[in-house]
C-alpha cells in the first residue's frame, strides 16, 4: 500500500504562487546601490564608465547646458521626445523633482526631436517650469548607435535616464518611465550623493 498522497490542487497552486513571488522579487545585493526600477526595467549599473566630456548642449532657455559644470552634484539626465507617450508621463514628475529643493541633484531633460520647433509648445503644454531642457537632435551626446559612434550616452530605449555621480561619471541608467519622486529613487540618490557608500 502506498502511503504517499498526491498533492492537492490547493497545495500545487500555493507552491506556484510562492515560486513566482520569489522570482518576481530579486534578492538585494549585499553591497552596491539600493534597487530602483519598475516592473519592466531596473536601474542598471555602468561598469568602467569614463567621465562625461564637456559638451555645450543647446538649451531651450537660451545658451547651453554643460553636464560637467555641476561639480560635486548628482545629475539626472533624461532623454525624451515629443512622440514618446511614456515621456509625457515622466516629464512632469521630473519637473517636480527639479523643483523639490534637493540641493545635491540637478535634473536635465534633453529632447532628441529632430524638429526643434515642436519642443517649446510641448514643454509649455506640460507646464514644465523648473526642468532644464536641452536639445540633442544631431547626437552630440546621445546616439542609438553609440557602439559605433563615441558619445557618452547610448539610447537603449525612450525615455531613458542616466545618473551621473559626484565623480562626473555615469553610474547607471534606467529605460522607461519611473517614479523619480519615490522613496526608492530618493534612496538611490542618497547612495550616490555619499559617493556610492
Amino acid at each position: 500500500m502506498n502511503s504517499a498522497r498526491a498533492p492537492t490542487r490547493r497545495a500545487v497552486l500555493a507552491g506556484m504562487i510562492g515560486a513566482g513571488a520569489s522570482l518576481a522579487m530579486p534578492a538585494r545585493a549585499a553591497s552596491g546601490p539600493p534597487q530602483f526600477g519598475t516592473i519592466r526595467h531596473q536601474f542598471t549599473l555602468v561598469q568602467g564608465a569614463r567621465p562625461v566630456p564637456p559638451v555645450a548642449i543647446p538649451s531651450l532657455a537660451g545658451g547651453a547646458i554643460d553636464l560637467t559644470a555641476f561639480k560635486d552634484k548628482l545629475v539626472l539626465v533624461n532623454f525624451w521626445a515629443t512622440w514618446c507617450a511614456a515621456c509625457r508621463t515622466e516629464l512632469p514628475m521630473l519637473d517636480r523633482l527639479a523643483a523639490s529643493g534637493r540641493g545635491d541633484l540637478v535634473v536635465v531633460a534633453i529632447s532628441t526631436d529632430r524638429n526643434r520647433a515642436l519642443v517649446a509648445p510641448y514643454v509649455k503644454q506640460l507646464k514644465l517650469r523648473r526642468l532644464a531642457i536641452g536639445f540633442d537632435p544631431g547626437g552630440l551626446v546621445s546616439r542609438v548607435d553609440a557602439a559605433e559612434v563615441d558619445t557618452p550616452f547610448a539610447l537603449y530605449g525612450m525615455p531613458i535616464s542616466f545618473l551621473i555621480g559626484i565623480t562626473g561619471q555615469v553610474e547607471g541608467y534606467l529605460t522607461g518611465e519611473a517614479d523619480w519622486l519615490s522613496a526608492d529613487a530618493s534612496g538611490l540618490f542618497d547612495y550616490y550623493a555619499r559617493g556610492g557608500r
